[in-house]
């Protein structure tokens, strides 16, 4: 016997929770997998900063709303939460406390109706004669199991679900132009004003000197560290695990390894070499190495670096990015290339349907785009954007008895500006996240 859904979301990172509490408010019995004890993903599991829910440069635009912004805004009114204002790189972020998250997660995911089930694996796909997704092999503690689903969304992080469904996708590790792995880690005891003070061009230079002088492994020669609601600590992300295949698991076990490896080494280089570390004790490392890139789907749209960096708008666009291209490459340091006059660009609908295969969506970093234009809209602003589509519209196609290929894009697009998803920029300031 199976459990039977409407929707059945596969991988609770930022993208998967997003999608499945979207899904249950639409109305559609919901059903939310995912391998760790915990939602939320890189979300909780990795990163502290929401990036991308504002354009980059001096006159900043919001182009994130919908369910993204009430996370937000009710992280910020339990006082867990406050922006970081930048003109430069992936522009103002958005920090808050992973822990606090965890539980907004599961309180918003049970509250909208959708069911949980951690600590389990999908091991399989099903389709049915018109190569429909139908059905989901699952494993866990409890043995083997099969959910059946109207509509499946794949917010794996890797595309899963998509690959073993026989989707084509990009294989970033095989061509060798693939984003590099970072584990990132805590300092308690840190003194925030004296570390602030000594600046980043400094630090730069320093970690610089450090690694030249031989005294130090440090691969990466820049990164950065900042404040967290909690007053001492600091969250740094400096540590780089080029040329890894997320999807194997003996590179990934090695990179794990050598992830904290690096975290122990920079750690070191802050206590000895960065006024203001000099008493700071490294209190976690992510519990999981944070992936950037991997299978990428091959989808009925494929957002290029062109889109990006012309701020091409879609009809059919669901979600809004300004982020700049990011690319954190085998190299010593990380590549920037800007959408012009801080303007952005639109995510079609398109980017979440993938081909060869009915009854399937994809939202999050396994989306249908080539590396450029992956490095830009893989933030997670964006991810929870297309989240809240894919949920939506897998439970509006569920309710119809059809497939999310036969949903038409404007009723989509009309569900989520009603769900106060932004379709138009916006000017930054006031309400939400401040």
């Amino acid at each position: 016997m199976a459990d039977t859904y409407d929707v059945v979301v596969v991988g609770a990172g930022s993208a998967g929770a997003t999608a499945a509490i979207a899904a249950a408010r639409t109305g559609a019995r919901t059903l939310l997998v995912d391998r760790m004890g915990f939602l939320g993903g890189i979300s909780t599991a990795v990163l502290d900063t929401f990036y991308a829910f504002y354009t980059p440069g001096e006159v900043p635009k919001r182009v994130v709303g919908g369910i993204a912004w009430e996370v937000a805004g009710r992280l910020t009114a339990e006082g867990a939460a406050f922006e970081r204002p930048n003109t430069y790189g992936a522009g103002t972020g958005i920090t808050y406390d992973p822990e606090v998250l965890k539980r907004l997660w599961e309180t918003l995911v049970l509250d909208a109706g959708a069911e949980v089930l951690l600590h389990t694996w999908v091991t399989g796909v099903e389709l049915d004669a018109d190569r429909r997704v139908c059905a989901l092999a699952l494993f866990n503690k409890g043995g083997a199991g099969r959910a059946e689903a109207a509509v499946v969304v794949d917010t794996s992080g890797d595309a899963d679900v998509a690959a073993w469904a026989g989707v084509p996708f990009d294989d970033p590790a095989a061509s060798g132009q693939i984003q590099s792995l970072s584990t990132v880690f805590r300092l308690a005891g840190v003194d925030v004003e004296r570390a602030e003070a000594f600046g980043k061009r400094a630090l730069w230079a320093r970690m610089r000197e450090a690694s030249e002088s031989g005294a130090y492994r440090l691969p990466r020669i820049e990164g950065s560290w900042h404040r967290t609601p909690q007053d001492g600590v600091v969250m740094a992300l400096m540590t780089r695990v080029p040329r890894v295949d997320a999807t194997d698991p003996r590179q990934l076990t090695k990179a794990e390894i050598e992830g904290r490896r690096q975290a122990s080494e920079y750690a070191r280089f802050l206590r000895e070499q960065v006024p203001g570390f000099e008493r700071a004790v490294m209190v976690s490392t992510s519990p999981a190495i944070g992936v950037r890139e991997s299978r990428r789907v091959h989808g009925r749209y494929r957002l290029e670096a062109g889109d990006v960096l012309a701020g091409r708008r879609f009809d059919d666009e669901i979600a809004l990015c300004g982020a700049p291209i990011e690319d954190h490459h085998a190299g010593a340091d990380t590549r920037w290339r800007y959408v012009p006059d801080g303007g952005v660009y639109g995510i079609p609908y398109r980017c979440l349907l993938p081909l060869r295969v009915e009854g399937l969506l994809v939202a999050g970093r396994c989306f249908s785009a080539s590396h450029d234009a992956h490095a830009s809209a893989r933030s997670m602003g964006t991810c929870m954007s297309m989240g809240q589509a894919a949920g939506t519209a897998a439970a509006l196609a569920a309710a119809d008895g059809t497939v999310p290929g036969g949903l038409d894009a404007g009723r989509l697009r009309a569900h989520l500006a009603e769900q106060g998803v932004l379709l138009d920029p916006v000017p930054a300031g006031g309400g939400g996240a401040r």
